[in-house]
């Protein structure tokens, strides 16, 4: 009796120290990310808290312990949190802005192998060339899912690039197998960022969308439709300034056109 006693009041202080670190850095730190940690394996979480070591804290926290520390924070903004705060999250502390932490949680994916019944993220190809296989039970594997293979210099080599599974498709056992044999990984693992609290803005961020290589492209398409455009209104600077002296010698030629042209004398005269 007594030493379950004693348990239960270590669990007690232990959860009560947590809520109180966790208000703590609400309050320290710059930033306070939520980041989903849904079927992320705790050996690759570890190696992506690795590369954030010194950058950010990271903790796995009950959701009531979450929810207490938001409420002793005092802080009436966090409660816009609470409707992110569901299974499977982390809390990431960090004193850089919460949009640069959250790209680079982004950047540093984990390429991860494909599993069955995964569905294809892309088209999945087996590139023709080399491998490290050895000629065997491998080749017929590799021919059962329609790679073309011959043996070079007493290896393995894939004759021609073949697609194993296509966008939207889910991934066979057959050709998981195939792609873990060829160390082949067409997944990438990361944390996933949720939503934010910037403690020193005082604003929360509730819908964090980083995609960089689509920010990029709009980006791209801002400005092939910015540049004609500045150049029609005459907006001159040194990206419109050599596109405008072509117009306006366009424009010259014209008009020098037009005076050289004949006049006609409708009154007969």
């Amino acid at each position: 009796m007594n030493t379950k006693t004693t348990h239960i009041a270590h669990v007690s202080k232990e959860k009560k120290n947590l809520v109180e670190e966790l208000t703590s850095l609400l309050k320290e730190k710059k930033t306070c990310l939520i980041v989903s940690i849904k079927n992320i394996p705790a050996s690759q979480f570890q190696e992506i808290t690795k590369k954030l070591r010194g950058k950010a804290i990271i903790k796995v926290p009950r959701k009531n312990l979450i929810f207490k520390a938001l409420e002793f924070s005092g802080e009436e903004k966090l409660k816009e949190l609470e409707s992110k705060i569901k299974d499977n999250i982390a809390l990431l502390f960090s004193d850089e802005d919460c949009f640069k932490i959250a790209a680079e949680i982004i950047r540093n994916k984990s390429p991860a192998r494909a599993n069955p019944g995964q569905e294809a993220p892309e088209d999945i190809e087996v590139p023709e060339g080399p491998t490290d296989l050895m000629p065997g039970p491998a080749m017929s594997e590799l021919g059962a899912v329609g790679i073309k293979i011959q043996i070079d210099k007493g290896k393995i080599s894939i004759k021609e690039t073949k697609i194993v599974a296509k966008k939207g498709e889910k991934i066979s056992r057959a050709v998981a197998d195939v792609l873990t044999k060829l160390d082949i990984k067409p997944f990438y693992i990361s944390l996933l960022p949720v939503a934010a609290y910037d403690s020193k803005e005082k604003e929360v961020y509730l819908n964090i969308d980083i995609n960089i290589e689509k920010n990029i492209n709009n980006l791209k398409e801002a400005y092939s439709k910015s540049l004609p455009f500045a150049v029609e209104i005459g907006y001159t600077c040194k990206d419109t300034i050599s596109f405008l002296l072509q117009k306006a010698e366009r424009q010259r030629l014209a008009l020098e056109k037009l005076s050289n042209t004949p006049q006609t004398n409708e009154g007969g005269n």
